[in-house]
């Protein structure tokens, strides 16, 4: 990766983007060093520019920006960086520094992160823990019957019981895909590379 740090005294823009929500949190900058750190520690810093010195983001507020992925425009002069925050991003308070809420657009990707985070819940108190618990054939099972029952509904014409199985066998299908260590995301690649060819 070569960077242009002539065009800006040594510094240039850094826009920090949500890894899951794709959103935009803020726009910093960095020089050299801070790059350095930033690949090394897998915590995003920056230079502040007022306090002309280094400055990991939640150094004093505990909120970080962990690293997931460094990315250089076409003209070597403006970084995009993908992290994942561990608080509010903006010195407000806020989620990020354009007073937008940093949520899930889509919400099959909140659902799958509901499922994610159910994997370590008790049994007795989640359905889907429940299922984690059975293992895997008794989640593809699962799947299989909610594929027959959209099946079935879709042959007898009744809309509505089509749209509530296809939920059901959606929701089932992110836990076959968690179970399996996928993501939606893994699903998507897939089929954008089909539409492409």
């Amino acid at each position: 990766m070569k960077i242009d740090f002539d065009k800006n005294n040594g510094l240039i823009p850094a826009i920090i983007q949500d890894s899951k929500t794709d959103k935009v949190l803020m726009l910093a900058y960095m020089n050299q060093e801070s790059v350095d750190k930033t690949r090394n520690e897998k915590k995003v810093t920056f230079f502040s520019r007022s306090r002309q010195r280094l400055w990991t983001k939640g150094e004093t507020s505990g909120n970080f920006l962990l690293l997931n992925e460094i990315l250089l425009d076409c003209d070597g002069d403006t970084l995009l960086i993908k992290a994942t925050p561990t608080g509010p991003v903006c010195h407000t308070g806020a989620d990020t520094c354009f007073k937008e809420s940093n949520q899930l657009s889509n919400f099959l990707l909140k659902l799958e992160e509901i499922i994610n985070d159910r994997k370590s819940a008790s049994p007795e108190k989640s359905y889907t823990a429940k299922l984690f618990n059975k293992g895997i054939s008794k989640i593809a099972q699962k799947v299989g019957e909610e594929a027959v029952e959209v099946v079935i509904e879709a042959i007898a014409g009744n809309k509505q019981l089509v749209a509530e199985e296809s939920a059901d066998l959606l929701y089932h299908l992110l836990v076959l895909l968690s179970a399996s260590d996928l993501k939606l995301a893994d699903v998507s690649k897939i089929l954008e590379t089909r539409h492409k060819s």
